[in-house]
């Protein structure tokens, strides 16, 4: 992903953006993509390293360069300089200009490969701060909501307790739930000051109101696709192919340094001197430079040892990462697998303790039920609301994971989603 292909997400925001104020995935993580520094800092050493396959080329280009000197001679009282421009033009190099250009243009494709993940390990770590917030914020709305019901609960069964109906220890029992529910809620509190700060840091503002989390687009169908699709686009596996490539080529580069090599070269001087007739002198030369390497000490094997070996662990490097690709995908599918049955499980076990509670409750207005009844449908309600609301961020965490791993995760994985219900 590079810097003109990250401007355009502005225009394509423009396409996507909702007209209601609260701030969606896909804008968080396009302000993310366009303004993290850490990224910016990997797109900047990206365009340094671009330019290393223009140097290569440059070994095999036509040089010139101009020389001038000037002094004088105490012993002979002679005052002379003059001024050289020479040029050199490379006619055979033996194969080390275009082996040092095919290695650092693989060298740039691999740096692309690099960025790429980068970029998704950003959107990956965005889409944690993003679900971290949004379930704090659920999670304090729901201690909020619990301990507005469980002082509810407190009057009443003050009001029972003065009326015979009750004793202290039912009061006491709904009080030290109401404090224990007071704790939760401080907890709650500072877990979502954390999540704001990594935010911060991520997107660089402060969240506000975030809209619920979207499915993302662009899953693969099936395991053994999402395999398939590892080793071809997964970034760090390609970045191994690339680096493969490179090593390559560099063996080819060391080999070349025992081939000869062919220059046309020229120079043409010009200076004065007191002690001569005329004063001046003028010279120039155009020839045709051969030289071939006879005796190197043997740094020419060395080097083609050297880059051999360099090239098989190349290629180990990228045996391992198209291995750990696959682990990624078969672990990101189980999760997201066992992340949706989570989810169905969690809407069942909500909409359970919500009736639950509601009849325990009607019951206790009948003395069918004890306070400690209403305590632990209480606390069952509220686990099972904060349950959902983590099942919720866990699914699309693990959605997060299964797109990276597969090389998709992108700025169109959630400009292309659509929003849970």
């Amino acid at each position: 992903m590079t810097r003109h292909v990250l401007s355009g997400l502005a225009s394509v925001m423009a396409l996507v953006a909702t007209p209601c104020a609260a701030e969606t995935l896909a804008e968080a993580v396009q302000s993310a993509l366009l303004s993290n520094p850490a990224l910016n800092a990997e797109e900047a050493r990206q365009e340094a390293l671009a330019e290393t396959p223009e140097q290569a080329r440059a070994r095999g280009r036509l040089t010139a360069a101009l020389g001038g000197t000037g002094g004088y001679d105490r012993f002979d009282y002679d005052t002379g300089g003059g001024a050289t421009i020479s040029a050199s033009l490379p006619l055979w190099t033996g194969g080390r200009v275009s082996s040092a250009v095919r290695a650092a243009q693989h060298d740039v494709s691999a740096g692309e490969e690099g960025l790429r993940d980068a970029a998704s390990v950003l959107i990956t770590q965005v889409v944690m701060a993003y679900a971290d917030v949004l379930y704090g914020q659920q999670a304090m709305a729901i201690v909020e909501t619990d301990i507005g019901l469980l002082h509810q609960q407190v009057a009443e069964a003050t009001a029972r307790y003065d009326l015979g109906r009750a004793t202290l220890t039912d009061v006491a029992q709904l009080e030290a739930q109401l404090a224990g529910a007071q704790g939760q809620l401080a907890d709650a509190r500072a877990a979502l000051e954390g999540a704001k700060a990594q935010y911060r840091t991520l997107v660089g503002r402060d969240p506000e109101t975030l809209d619920p989390l979207p499915d993302l687009a662009g899953l693969p169908p099936t395991r053994e696709l999402a395999r398939e699709q590892a080793l071809a686009d997964n970034p760090l596996y390609r970045r191994g192919d690339e680096a493969v490539q490179a090593a390559a080529a560099r063996v080819g580069e060391a080999r070349s340094q025992g081939a000869p090599t062919v220059s046309l070269d020229g120079d043409y001087g010009y200076g004065f001197s007191d002690v001569r007739n005329d004063g001046y002198v003028r010279s120039n030369a155009v020839g045709v430079t051969l030289h071939v390497p006879i005796l190197t000490g043997g740094l020419v094997a060395s080097q083609v040892r050297q880059a051999s070996a360099e090239l098989r662990a190349a290629r180990f490097d990228m045996d391992a990462a198209g291995r750990d690709a696959l682990r990624q995908v078969d672990t990101a599918w189980a999760r997201l697998a066992a992340a949706r049955a989570r989810l169905e499980a969690n809407q069942r076990r909500l909409e359970a303790a919500d009736l639950a509670l509601s009849g325990v409750r009607a019951e206790y207005a009948y003395d069918l039920r004890s306070t400690l009844d209403i305590l632990v449908a209480d606390e069952n309600l509220r686990a099972a609301r904060l349950a959902l609301a983590q099942s919720r961020s866990d699914v699309l965490l693990a959605q997060a994971a299964l797109l990276r791993s597969t090389g998709s995760l992108s700025f169109a994985s959630f400009a292309a989603s659509g929003e849970q219900d």
